[in-house]
């Protein structure tokens, strides 16, 4: 394991929450309704206030730019934002643990609202990557025709596709360009 576990789940979840906007002409936009939301708060086990109400929803959009800067940041600008976003929310660290969790940290108390809990989590999981050093496992997808972001956990630091299928598609039109050569 290379970071604790719950930075790693936040990186995944801040990864996955930046991919739900559509960032390409063909791109759909994954959280549409607040419906959208409720699912997303619910597969990425979001625990603390969630009032469903369009204000959340559009919260929660507009955070989804700031979080892109990070995976194309240098390590002054990821700090820099980092530590805005910290700011912000007047974060304050505190260890807890709930449900299936161990002890973890938290640094907003659970009435905070989503999007500042979201961004907090965020910035708190770049907060490991940055004294880490290891602000090259966050990339932006290989494939030309993709723009979500990639967190590689990899041990060999090989991941260079994101989780929608791309890396399928380039093996897939890799093999075809084989066979028409052979």
């Amino acid at each position: 394991m290379l970071f604790a576990h719950d930075t790693e789940v936040a990186l995944r979840g801040a990864a996955a929450l930046v991919n739900t906007a559509a960032t390409l002409l063909t791109d759909t936009e994954d959280l549409a309704t607040v419906a959208d939301l409720d699912e997303f708060v619910r597969d990425w086990e979001w625990t603390g206030a969630h009032s469903g109400e369009p204000a959340e929803l559009e919260a929660v959009k507009a955070l989804r730019p700031r979080l892109r800067r990070l995976w194309t940041a240098d390590t002054d600008d990821a700090v820099a934002l980092v530590n805005e976003l910290l700011a912000e929310a007047g974060a304050l660290p505190q260890l807890v643990r709930h449900g299936e969790w161990s002890w973890h940290l938290h640094a907003t108390p659970p009435e905070a609202p989503l999007a500042t809990r979201m961004a907090v989590e965020a910035a708190m999981a770049m907060v490991d990557v940055i004294r880490a050093d290891e602000l090259a496992r966050l990339r932006v997808c290989a494939a030309d025709d993709c723009e979500d972001v990639v967190v590689d956990l990899s041990k060999n630091r090989s991941k260079r596709f994101c989780d929608g299928g791309c890396g399928n598609r380039a093996n897939v039109a890799a093999y075809r360009a084989r066979q028409r050569q052979h």
